[in-house]
């Protein structure tokens, strides 16, 4: 059995309370704020039977308003890039608020991170509902969404559910980020990933897909076995790894596929990862600096934790697919 129990976080001035709930069952606790539906805490045991934090994070709310690297949050109305911040639907042009470059990146200026939402209690769980209204950071549409947080003995599945009063892009996903050994380890080096993709989506120099869909044989980004990250991060061009890996032919699928798989040695975890959607935005902190003071007073600097989010491929409603 899961006991789910919550209390208040903190209050934000002028916007309301936000609450943090405990999901705990007797391998891991998960821990939820209303704010942007953040992931604030995983702890999990490894095989030295100790309890280990494996997501990345800040003490208070103070931390969590100021969080330019998206640390657990939920990610919407569109997660990563949209080029130029503009897309057309049904004939009409929109433009959205730019945030990242000349792009709009998740979600705009003020996305669904940066929203408080409401909660309810569900079995093992918690579900959280946001109305972003029509014309939000430029989007149309009235949207409703919700988010579920289901954690059964050591599975926390999340469930996305939108719905808009006009035709609007959704992509949401979670953007936690994972370091097996704790979340104060200094890198991943030591993790191994594999991710089954044949395929992956070059971008260009702002960081937009080009429209090919490259395969992955013989080259750094063909980790369909499971690989030592340290050495393979530094194969790939440019930073690190901060690109999509295609799961299906572009169309989100009826059934949910495990898909990556991540395993620390030295602590016997393993982060198994599955997905409905049609691709994972695989992602090495290649822009943590060491500048952000984290929980307990950890710094988090580059290549000290990996994203896995799974979502439609970027910049899709400008792409043909």
């Amino acid at each position: 059995m899961t006991e789910v129990t919550k209390e208040e976080f903190g209050v934000i001035p002028g916007q309301g309370s936000v609450q943090k709930w405990r999901l705990k069952s007797q391998s891991v606790t998960v821990e939820i704020i209303s704010l942007g539906c953040i992931i604030t805490s995983i702890k999990t045991k490894g095989r030295d039977g100790e309890f280990n934090d494996i997501v990345l994070g800040f003490d208070n709310l103070q931390g969590y308003l100021n969080n330019a690297r998206y640390f657990g949050a939920v990610i919407g109305r569109v997660a990563n890039r949209i080029a130029g911040g503009r897309f057309t639907v049904d004939g009409k042009e929109y433009q959205l608020a730019i945030n990242n470059g000349p792009n709009t990146l998740h979600g705009g200026v003020r996305g669904f991170d940066k929203a408080i939402w409401s909660c309810q209690s569900v079995e093992g769980g918690v579900r959280l509902t946001l109305i972003s209204p029509d014309g939000d950071e430029g989007f149309p549409g009235e949207l409703r969404a919700t988010v579920t947080y289901i954690l059964a003995e050591d599975t926390l599945s999340i469930q996305y559910q939108a719905c808009s009063s006009k035709t609007t892009p959704i992509n949401l996903t979670n953007h936690s980020y994972f370091n097996l050994a704790d979340h104060a380890a200094p890198d991943i080096y030591d993790h191994e990933v594999s991710i089954t993709s044949n395929a992956y989506l070059p971008v260009d120099e702002n960081m937009i897909p080009t429209g090919e869909i490259r395969q992955v044989d013989g080259s750094p980004f063909d980790l369909r076995e499971p690989v030592l990250l340290g050495p393979r991060v530094r194969e790939v061009p440019g930073p690190g790894f901060d690109h999509n890996f295609c799961l299906a032919s572009g169309r989100k699928t009826h059934f949910c596929l495990r898909i990556e798989e991540v395993y620390h040695p030295a602590s016997g975890r393993v982060l198994e990862v599955s997905t409905s959607q049609s691709g994972v935005q695989f992602y090495t902190a290649n822009f943590l600096d060491g500048s952000l003071q984290g929980k307990d007073g950890a710094t988090y600097p580059k290549h000290c934790s990996f994203c896995l989010e799974t979502q439609n491929w970027p910049d899709a409603v400008n792409k043909v697919q």
